[in-house]
């Protein structure tokens, strides 16, 4: 009879011995647990618009090892912050507690000190080359231009503010007719953008103090030969129409501190309203922002073109206005065209009402200078990343990408993260997950208004609250609050 006690001879402890693993199944395993280590399911949406070697940890020092808050999940992390309604460090850590609750029995401290100490460790470097990566591939993945083929690049510039700290005050001074303790630091940013994908190329950062023509000449290398120039009244400068036209870039922005010319005055009239003249070299005043070296090698004249364009629709806060601009060649760029052009310019409105108002970049969360640039960075990466998203979903559906939503597309990449987040998800899953939110960002549609009147006023009232005209420790708070009414209330 066969013996299967163990306590006696004859048992062969070979038949209780498991086979031993392979190399291949060790290093299988290993692997495993490094992506259940890992945040960055997210990044399944994105894999065209972040590269992957700048979330790569480091060979020695801060963020070397491979831990919970390696440097891959740091990304990920705050990529979804500002992907967030909230917004706020908290709310990534309950989210990060419920990604490793599917995963493990041990959860994350519940503290935000852990991931905030992690995001300061994250390089700036790092930050600076993937929003670069991510224009570039929105460049690529739209290579028509607004007129005639040529790139429309369109600057504006817009404030934001932040946390009242000390060292944000030092570097971002909130105005000097507030009283301390009673504002916040205010910083400047003047931003280019592709008026054709919409996407964030290049940025600057001031204070109430810089003006947006030395950032926006900090951003010269944003702009190659063949481009076309698109500003305001704000970047009407002899300088810099003379610096572009240098580079091989045209301008076209709208005329202020000069005095419109006249038919009598015009080298050349090119049709109606259309004249072709052209600018003296003003004289330098001590207040100017470039040197007089580069003063004195501006040309004498520039030989430009003034349209007159006027607005019959009503509404608009103009009934009139000239553009300036180097396009010279009437019958290839004829004034209507050109005026049509500069209407678009209200399109960079949008584009940083996409950042400030709907992904809450208005007002800043960080409260020292360097975390403030990191996280304007982030901003401006995930506001690429959604343009990205638009694009292939209007591509896939074969409408125009400026008939999608921005704001619904944040909307369904929020209720679409959980779903890329799960453990079990394989790629075939993950394909067709993608392919659904494409259909569900298509599928709204904003609707075309054109001359639709949108006045800058405030329909809600604010509460009568009282205003904080002194620092709090300082401030006596009336006890009535109905007797008191605010400005405008």
């Amino acid at each position: 009879m066969q013996n299967f006690t163990p306590l006696f001879p004859g048992f062969h402890l070979q038949t209780l011995r498991k086979k031993p693993r392979s190399e291949r199944q060790i290093l299988a395993e290993k692997v495993l647990q490094l992506q259940r280590k890992t945040i960055s399911q997210l990044g399944v949406c994105f894999d065209k618009f972040i590269p992957k070697e700048c979330l790569i940890p480091t060979r020695s020092g801060q963020l070397s090892r491979r831990r919970f808050f390696s440097k891959e999940n740091i990304f990920w992390a705050f990529f979804s912050q500002v992907l967030d309604a909230d917004g706020g460090c908290q709310e990534v850590v309950r989210k990060l507690q419920a990604y490793a609750a599917i995963r493990s029995d041990e959860l994350p401290c519940s503290s935000t000190s852990a991931y905030c100490q992690a995001r300061i460790k994250f390089d700036q470097e790092s930050l600076e080359e993937i929003l670069r990566h991510t224009s570039q591939r929105l460049q690529q993945m739209t290579d028509t231009g607004r007129l005639n083929g040529r790139r429309v690049i369109v600057v504006d510039g817009t404030g934001v503010s932040m946390p009242d700290t000390e060292a944000n005050q030092a570097v971002w001074p909130q105005p000097a007719n507030q009283k301390p303790g009673c504002g916040f630091p205010q910083a400047s940013l003047c931003a280019c953008f592709c008026l054709q994908s919409a996407a964030l190329l290049s940025y600057e950062v001031g204070n109430k103090k810089s003006h947006e023509l030395p950032m926006l000449r900090k951003q010269m290398g944003t702009f190659k030969r063949g481009d076309i120039f698109l500003g305001d009244k704000g970047f009407c400068s002899y300088f810099d129409v003379s610096s572009f036209k240098d580079r091989g870039i045209d301008s076209v922005i709208t005329l202020a501190r000069r005095i419109p010319a006249t038919e009598v005055d015009a080298i050349k009239i090119l049709g109606k309203d259309d004249l072709l003249i052209y600018w003296k070299r003003p004289v330098r005043s001590k207040a100017s922002s470039y040197s007089q070296a580069d003063w004195e090698q501006l040309p004498e004249t520039l030989t430009l073109r003034q349209i007159k364009v006027t607005v019959n629709q009503p509404g608009f806060r103009v009934s009139s206005f000239y553009i300036i601009t180097t396009l010279l060649d009437a019958q290839a760029y004829h004034a209507d065209e050109i005026a049509e052009l500069y209407f678009q310019r209200w399109d960079v409105e949008l584009f940083f009402r996409d950042i400030k108002t709907t992904m809450a970049m208005d007002i800043l969360r960080c409260k020292t200078p360097d975390m403030v640039h990191k996280e304007i960075m982030m901003h401006l990466i995930v506001y690429n990343c959604i343009r990205g998203l638009m694009i292939e979903a209007a591509q896939a559906k074969g409408i125009r990408v400026r008939e999608v939503s921005f704001k619904g597309s944040i909307q369904a990449l929020r209720q679409w993260e959980p779903h890329f987040n799960q453990g079990q998800l394989n790629k075939a899953e993950r394909t067709r997950l993608i392919q659904l939110l494409y259909e569900s960002i298509a599928d709204k549609i904003v609707a075309d208004r054109p001359g639709r009147s949108e006045p800058r006023a405030v329909k809600r009232r604010p509460k009568p609250y009282q205003l904080l005209t002194k620092p709090r420790h300082e401030m006596v708070e009336i006890k009535h609050r109905s007797r008191y009414r605010a400005n405008g209330a």
